[in-house]
């Protein structure tokens, strides 16, 4: 294959497509537990997210809730990922095989944002939060019927893998996924560029900025209990009793579990099996999504 400008473009063309095809089919779980706030500046602060009151009937004046002072930064970083393309594979008409790593880069960038937030999710009893307790914790501070200061649980620790109960029917979510800048494939592929005189090879490369940062703690619940009806009952009851600062309830209903695969089949069996103990009915069947996390292994 004779190289020139026309070739270079058809061969950034077809990695291009099968980069952006597979960007765009692959099957991600971070806005599970995560939601996406875009950057435009170097980093985002956000005031405490759970400082927003109920409603109340209005008499006289409107009551004036101010947002708290404490502010939580996310601050962007930078990611990359670049394969090289020896000269002599394009000229002996070899290009083809480079189309699955295209693919497969594609498939890593769309990925990446679960690589950020389930980590974070996995360790986060042990990263503090806008209310100076670790995210996964037992004594936030809470609120009683009255408003009342109370202490309030998203944890429960013990022996065994951790499971996750996620509450991610609201617009706000555990977690953060930031973007700044999407990932892209770009090509320094001009014949007269250093890396092709020097070492004879084209570069293809990925970049992105972007993070995850943490959310409202009383949309999830982290157990390392055993995973059983007790226990997912007493995790479940502990999340929707939160709440407000009024005394209101923040009206929290978890609709996911989520689990490492260890924990897979004993989710399934507790979670979606109609029958129980010889032919029970099971009164926890189908009452919440199972979901299993490769990453939270």
């Amino acid at each position: 294959m004779d190289i020139n400008a026309n070739t270079l473009r058809g061969i950034y063309t077809g990695l291009s497509t099968a980069y952006n095809g597979r960007f765009d089919s692959v099957q991600t779980y971070y806005s599970t537990v995560a939601m996406t706030v875009p950057s435009t500046t170097a980093m985002n602060e956000y005031p405490r997210l759970d400082d927003l009151p109920g409603f109340r009937e209005w008499f006289g004046d409107r009551v004036v809730h101010d947002l708290s002072a404490q502010t939580y930064i996310i601050r962007n970083r930078e990611f990359e990922k670049t394969i090289s393309i020896k000269r002599s594979q394009i000229e002996d008409d070899q290009i083809g095989i480079f189309a699955p790593v295209a693919a497969q880069m594609g498939q890593d960038a769309a990925e990446f944002p679960d690589q950020l937030v389930f980590p974070l999710m996995k360790k986060a009893e042990t990263v503090k939060c806008y209310d100076g307790q670790y995210f996964f914790d037992g004594d936030h501070p809470g609120y009683d019927e009255n408003g009342g200061a109370n202490i309030a649980s998203n944890f429960a620790d013990g022996a065994g893998p951790a499971w996750y109960l996620i509450d991610d029917s609201q617009f706000m979510k555990p977690f953060v996924y930031q973007p700044r800048k999407k990932f892209t494939l770009t090509p320094m592929q001009n014949p007269d560029d250093p890396n092709v005189f020097y070492q004879g090879k084209f570069v293809w490369g990925v970049d992105g900025r972007c993070n995850a940062g943490l959310g409202l703690w009383q949309l999830a619940y982290k157990s390392k209990a055993t995973l059983n009806e007790a226990n997912f009952t007493a995790a479940y009851t502990a999340m929707t009793t939160i709440r407000r600062r009024d005394g209101s309830v923040l009206n929290i209903r978890p609709k996911k579990i989520l689990v490492p695969p260890a924990l897979r089949m004993t989710a399934k069996k507790l979670l979606e099996a109609e029958l129980v103990n010889g032919g029970e009915s099971n009164v926890l069947a189908k009452s919440i999504e199972v979901i299993d996390i490769p990453y939270l292994a």
